[in-house]
């Protein structure tokens, strides 16, 4: 296979919503290239990107993929990755190799919500960034639209560097202000006609032209001086300037495309080829948030941004080489682990097929197999080299599900396909928890846990299903109880007696001491759940002797950890023990632990107890003509709107809803938005539960128990 060189390497990611055409544009890529000889499609489930069978049956993107074509002595690696919002982890992974980021927008949609959080994510990572208006032959096709959507959001750095002569049915050229030439493409596209500009649009295209250098001049005063020189700047002054201006991501060029009819495509190639950064021009970011530029002249590392796991294969390993060639039979160390790897047989990969090499190179993307213990966000060096670059962040999971097993006996099994799962899919999240005796499974959306249902059935040949996960509530007292309880049992020889008397009221940070007791002793416990219990030594006169204190805090304990009220664990309570007697024979832990259980146990039912669910802020990215719905439902979903805000035609709402409502809201809000919306969510507080659902859960509580 041919070697390349760094700096005629270009990693591109492709972004955009679902449904944009991404796929399409790879393909297209690849064939226009001459790296295929033929074009797949997306309906004829022969993509080079599509290729697993779940996303054949969908015929959409479910996982990232990485392509790759030749263009006139560039190597282009193609990060093509998914647009929808269930499979986000897999756009983080490409971000943090790609030193390009190429946005596809459909000219029948204009700025989508996927394409807003996508170019965060790039901004955030000070990538690179150029557009490319597709599906510019739909019927529905609005240029102008999507170009002012696209400045309204990104900013006047949005420049245009190609506008269609005509839309819909009747496109078939595309006007460059770069290059100054009308490109007319045959009826099955492919290889343009370049003619002069029309006269009916020269106009627009001096205007866009004038606009197009003064950008770029902006950004660059050698280039800005020889502007108010010369009034202009010829073509190659342009593509300096502005290879420099997308670099600083200080201008966003727009280009044209009907991917599916093959036009457009090369032009974008070539300035890709041409313009955009190679991987020794863009720094990595190391863990400490420092920039470091790779170099073919450093120590032979990489930087692990994928895993996966093939039938017939084994695990896989996607990385980027951040030093010196790497090469099979290397020995390297995984930064996070210190454990040494013998590097095995490399691969470039044109989607599902692999292509054998003997080195993939500085900059470039390759795969290994059969590292063993390596997972995303890795960096492996050599072992003496102390360098170790930043580990992806993923999107945080919107969705939950319990799973269970039909069939007992598969639970070792379950644990380790979950696992497995995790480690190519770190988007997702498992989650054992013993609170709520029930195995967790964390997502991005309804989607993305049906696509890990689908693979522990068929891959791992599981029998499983999703059901409700359980809540975890909180319980609490709002008053206080003074108690005492006598733990008294005689059977045969010594028997067992301890009393206690305890006060128990609710706990708030700050809140003063008690004048009516004598405190000995105060034990602060930050609960592993969360909140807190006081616990205080009252005890006068020796009636208890300090020695069955722990036992007394364990009887507690026991009982806040299985609450009185519902079984959930209870917090923010405050206990003195004022008083109690003991048996010189028959006291002992054991009777103490008892007698405080039970003493706390009918102090709390009479404390006016409260439930407290978890509720979560969230934010709610959508289109503003989905607003009143979305806040209706939000409303009807005990939702508190906290406040909104619009960034030109994308609306956010942020709000506190209860956990209890959140469980199928991602499904709920897609549904209502035709797709469009998308929301985060992280963890607020607990708050009480209202009176009506406090005492249906009791209910269903002690209908469980009776069962």
């Amino acid at each position: 296979m041919k070697t390349y060189q760094p700096e005629s390497i270009r990693n591109v990611a492709l972004l955009g919503h679902s449904g944009s055409g991404k796929t399409t544009l790879a393909e297209t890529m690849i064939y226009e290239s001459g790296t295929s000889h033929k074009r797949g499609s997306v309906e004829n489930h022969n993509t080079f990107s599509d290729y697993r069978d779940i996303e054949k049956e969908k015929q959409k993107s479910i996982y990232g993929s990485l392509l790759h074509l030749d263009w006139r002595g560039t190597k282009i690696n193609l990060l093509d990755t998914p647009g929808s919002s269930d499979f986000w982890g897999q756009v983080s992974e490409s971000l943090y190799v790609a030193d390009t980021a190429l946005f596809v927008l459909n000219s029948e949609a204009g700025v989508e919500v996927g394409t807003e959080a996508f170019w965060k994510a790039a901004e955030k990572r000070g990538i690179p960034s150029m557009f490319v208006v597709n599906k510019l032959d739909g019927d529905k096709s609005d240029f102008q639209n999507t170009v002012d959507m696209a400045r309204e959001r990104f900013g006047r750095g949005v420049v245009i560097v190609q506008y269609p002569y005509s839309e819909g049915d009747e496109f078939h050229a595309i006007i460059d202000v770069l290059k100054m030439t009308m490109y007319e493409f045959p009826e099955d596209g492919g290889r343009p006609d370049k003619l002069p500009i029309p006269e009916s649009q020269k106009a627009q295209a001096e205007l866009l032209q004038n606009e197009l250098v003064e950008a770029i001049a902006e950004n660059d005063e050698t280039l800005l001086d020889l502007y108010f020189e010369h009034g202009e700047l010829d073509e190659y002054q342009m593509r300096d300037g502005l290879q420099m201006s997308l670099k600083n991501r200080d201008i966003f060029p727009l280009f044209c495309s009907c991917a599916s009819r093959n036009m457009g495509t090369g032009r974008i190639l070539g300035f890709l080829g041409n313009v955009s950064p190679s991987p020794i021009e863009r720094p990595m970011t190391l863990k400490d948030e420092g920039e470091y530029y790779i170099s073919e002249d450093s120590d032979p590392s990489f930087y692990v941004f994928k895993t996966s796991s093939e039938a017939h294969v084994g695990d896989l390993t996607y990385f980027k080489t951040t030093g010196a060639s790497i090469k099979p039979g290397m020995d390297l160390v995984n930064r996070r682990t210190m454990d040494s790897l013998r590097i095995g047989a490399l691969y470039v990969n044109q989607g599902a097929k692999r292509i054998e090499t003997n080195e993939v190179v500085t900059g470039d993307l390759g795969v290994a197999v059969k590292l063993k213990d390596v997972l995303s966000g890795d960096t492996v060096t050599k072992k003496e080299i102390d360098l170790e670059f930043l580990p992806v962040s993923y999107p945080v999971t919107t969705m939950r599900v319990a799973v269970k097993l039909l069939k007992e006996g598969d639970e070792d099994k379950l644990g380790t396909a979950l696992n497995q799962i995790q480690k190519e899919d770190p988007s997702a999240h498992i989650e054992y928890s013993q609170e709520l005796q029930q195995t967790i499974l964390h997502g991005l959306g309804e989607e993305h846990l049906n696509v890990i249902l689908h693979q522990l059935k068929e891959r791992f040949k599981l029998d499983v299903e999703y059901i409700k996960p359980r809540i975890p509530y909180r319980e609490t007292i709002t008053k206080r109880v003074d108690t005492r309880y006598r733990h008294k049992k005689q059977s045969g020889g010594a028997g067992q007696y301890a009393e206690v008397y305890l006060s128990v009221e609710p706990w708030q940070e700050g809140m003063p001491d008690r004048d009516d007791l004598n405190v000995r002793d105060v034990q602060e416990i930050d609960l592993e759940w969360g909140g807190k219990l006081v616990f205080q030594n009252c005890i006068v006169g020796g009636v208890i002797d300090n020695r069955f204190m722990p036992a007394i805090l364990k009887g507690i304990m026991d009982k806040m950890s299985n609450g009185p009220l519902s079984g959930c664990r209870a917090r923010d309570i405050r206990v003195s023990v004022y008083d109690g007697s003991m048996h010189s024979v028959d006291s002992n832990e054991a009777a103490f632990k008892t007698a405080a259980l039970m003493a706390f146990r009918d102090a709390f039912l009479k404390a006016s107890p409260q439930l407290l669910e978890p509720v979560y802020e969230i934010e709610v990215t959508l289109p503003a003509v989905y607003m009143g719905d979305v806040m209706s439902d939000l409303s009807s979903r005990r939702g508190q709107i906290q406040g909104m805000d619009s960034e030109g035609s994308i609306q956010k709402v942020k709000a506190i809803v209860p956990l209890q409502e959140l469980d199928q809201y991602t499904t709920r809000l897609k549904s209502m938005t035709q797709g469009t919306a998308t929301y985060t969510r992280k963890f607020y507080d607990y708050s009480a539960v209202p009176h009506d659902i406090q005492k249906r859960i009791i209910e269903e509580t002690l209908a469980a128990e009776e069962v």
